[in-house]
């Protein structure tokens, strides 16, 4: 790990500050960033510890929804009784995320910023044009495994590895995010990360000196509420493919159907295509291929993680019977 300035913002507007100079980087929980440090992935000049910022609380906002600051940590978010209660498909999928030491570090703010866990950008004598713009891709002919199908580009095929950023896509959260000029903005979830494009290394919309300061949950809705991961290994691992679904039947029919997915792009992958095709019809295996079909459509792989396509497949198949009440 390289030497760094460390400094401690006592504000809001401080921090943006600090955090808007060249080479300064925030910290919270440090669960990604120091991770990156020790690998000289990551070398701030100076970093900018906001742990200590009033940005914590989960309260309740006008409509119903609920406010979830940017420094409470996944297991507060995980336990709270009124995310299990009304939010449950967010509880599960924090807590199929890490271990209990990282859940109990990990804030809401800094889980949303965490970088990818591609074996080529934390491997500093490999080419990545996430860390190195213009050294290339080495997973596009090389080990691909955990890559992404969806929304790739001949510059990166990295998959953004969180849990509860997919969730958060379903359930069309919010963002919070403060300006070091005062001013303050909120940016969808399902809009807040970014494809890679020709700039992989822009990773999600906040701008130089902007810190999330909550997430917002919209009020309750109706329906039930999966979350559902496939691994290689029972815990403590990142999805191959993971589905976030709030599906509810009425009268026989499908009355609301939000879907998110992670382990498959760049960011949590939310298609708004699949809504329009379920919503109003009756739900039975054959939609729900459909479905699939839609969302696969223009799926592309890397030969090693071919997989993952029929994998995505059956998992929304078997999320959306579940969901629906198709299957026990």
């Amino acid at each position: 790990m390289r030497s760094f300035d460390y400094q401690r913002a006592g504000t809001l507007e401080h921090a943006g500050q600090l955090v808007a100079e060249d080479g300064a980087k925030a910290i919270a929980g440090g669960t990604n960033l120091l991770d990156l440090m020790k690998l000289q992935v990551e070398t701030p000049e100076t970093i900018v510890d906001i742990s200590r910022l009033a940005l914590d609380g989960i309260d309740e906002v006008d409509g119903g929804g609920l406010r979830i600051g940017a420094m409470v940590t996944n297991t507060d978010t995980a336990v709270d009784p009124r995310v299990r209660a009304d939010y449950p498909m967010l509880s599960r999928a924090i807590l199929a995320g890490a271990t209990q030491q990282l859940r109990n570090r990990a804030t809401t703010g800094g889980n949303l910023c965490q970088r990818t866990r591609c074996y080529y950008f934390t491997k500093t004598d490999q080419p990545c044009n996430k860390r190195d713009p213009g050294s290339g891709c080495g997973a596009i002919d090389g080990v691909a495994r955990l890559h992404a199908v969806l929304g790739t580009s001949d510059q990166c095929i990295a998959t953004y590895p969180g849990d509860m950023a997919v969730a958060l896509a379903a359930l069309d959260a919010t963002v919070d995010i403060a300006s070091p000029n005062g001013r303050s903005r909120s940016v969808p979830v399902r809009n807040f990360h970014c494809l890679p494009g020709d700039t992989p290394w822009i990773e999600n919309v906040l701008e130089r000196g902007e810190i999330i300061t909550s997430v917002i949950l919209p009020a309750p809705v109706g329906g039930r509420q999966v979350y559902r991961k496939v691994r290689e290994r029972s815990s403590y691992a990142f999805a191959m493919v993971s589905v976030a679904a709030i599906v509810d039947v009425a009268n026989g029919r499908i009355a609301r159907a939000d879907l998110a997915f992670g382990g498959l792009a760049h960011k949590p992958w939310h298609d708004p295509r699949l809504s329009d095709l379920l919503v109003g019809k009756a739900p039975d295996r054959a939609l729900f291929a459909k479905a699939a079909d839609l969302l696969l459509e223009d799926a592309v792989s890397q030969g090693e993680n071919a997989f993952k396509i029929p994998l995505a497949r059956r998992t929304l198949i078997a999320v959306l019977a579940q969901a629906t009440g198709e299957v026990s």
